[in-house]
């Protein structure tokens, strides 16, 4: 089949060479790669006949709003928008409802694999509504490992699961993290991290893809020295802890482990300054003196 990919970053420009190796013909448009096939989203809708597919893989929020408002006016009825970043729900039901207005389709599509779906294949949690789906669906098998794909529900539903999928990420990642320092914290053994994590990838219940990029992680730099403990979030898992928060469904180890992710941007934490001060006035526990540095005088 033939769509328009809008977006050429890490994600999008790996999925274009994905399909195209599969056979389909891939317009593209980004601002900045200088390998697009078209200068614009008009002359990439030129370049589509219709019905047209337009696949946009670009940063949630303000970007991929541009970029719908501008493009929605471009396609006429029977077309497709689908938006295969890690979008907010809600935003994506608005739009569909938007494009429907319209005629046009949109479908939500989660995508996970990242960097390594080029050669393993990705998997695509896709909502909106069945017609568009199955046109879309040939793309959809090139894109996805087998049985990576499904029509999980109706618009918005794709980036539901996408974002629950993300949030249990952040609670698997940092249960890996907790363990291994801990593993390293005991100095009775002087473990082998990267062995661990290997031993565990066969016949243990914690195995994962994940354990095994860990695996190669520790193989890259054992002690993890070159790497600074900042942990940034994209967002998702703050939804999903908003999204449980107002349907009263408990989600403590998902929430814990965004905290966590607060928490390894602080140089120095304040609240770990309260609670020092606190223990030193109530029971007179000594205190450490602050560096000269000014750290946390923020």
């Amino acid at each position: 089949m033939k769509l328009g990919m809008v977006g050429l970053g890490r994600m999008g420009g790996n999925m274009t060479e994905r399909l195209r190796r599969a056979g389909h013909e891939v317009e593209t448009y980004a601002r900045t790669a200088p390998d697009r096939t078209a200068d614009s989203l008009v002359e990439l809708a030129t370049k589509l006949e219709q019905p047209r597919v337009v696949w946009l893989m670009i940063p949630a929020g303000d970007p991929t709003e541009h970029a719908f408002q501008n493009l929605l006016p471009l396609l006429e009825d029977g077309d497709i928008i689908v938006d295969g970043g890690n979008s907010y729900f809600r935003d994506s039901v608005r739009r569909a409802a938007k494009a429907k207005e319209k005629g046009v389709y949109f479908v939500d599509a989660g995508v996970s694999g990242g960097i390594w779906g080029l050669t393993e294949g990705y998997c695509l949690m896709v909502g909106g509504e069945e017609d568009a789906f199955r046109r879309i669906e040939p793309a959809l098998q090139s894109l996805a490992t087998d049985d990576g794909y499904a029509h999980v529900g109706p618009a918005g539903a794709g980036h539901f699961v996408k974002m629950v999928h993300n949030g249990i990420e952040y609670g698997l990642m940092q249960a890996y993290a907790e363990g291994f320092d801990l593993l390293r914290g005991v100095d009775d053994f002087d473990l082998d991290l990267r062995q661990v994590a290997a031993l565990w990838q066969h016949g243990s219940v914690v195995r994962s893809w994940l354990l095994e990029l860990l695996e190669r992680a520790f193989e890259q730099d054992p002690r993890l020295d070159s790497i600074r403990g900042y942990v940034e979030d994209s967002g998702e898992g703050r939804w999903t802890v908003h999204e449980a928060i107002e349907a009263a469904v408990p989600v403590p180890a998902i929430a814990l482990a965004l905290f966590a992710r607060f928490s390894s941007r602080q140089d120095e934490s304040f609240a770990a300054k309260v609670n020092a001060a606190l223990r030193n006035q109530f029971g007179g526990h000594a205190v450490q003196a602050a560096s000269q540095s000014g750290d946390g005088a923020r």
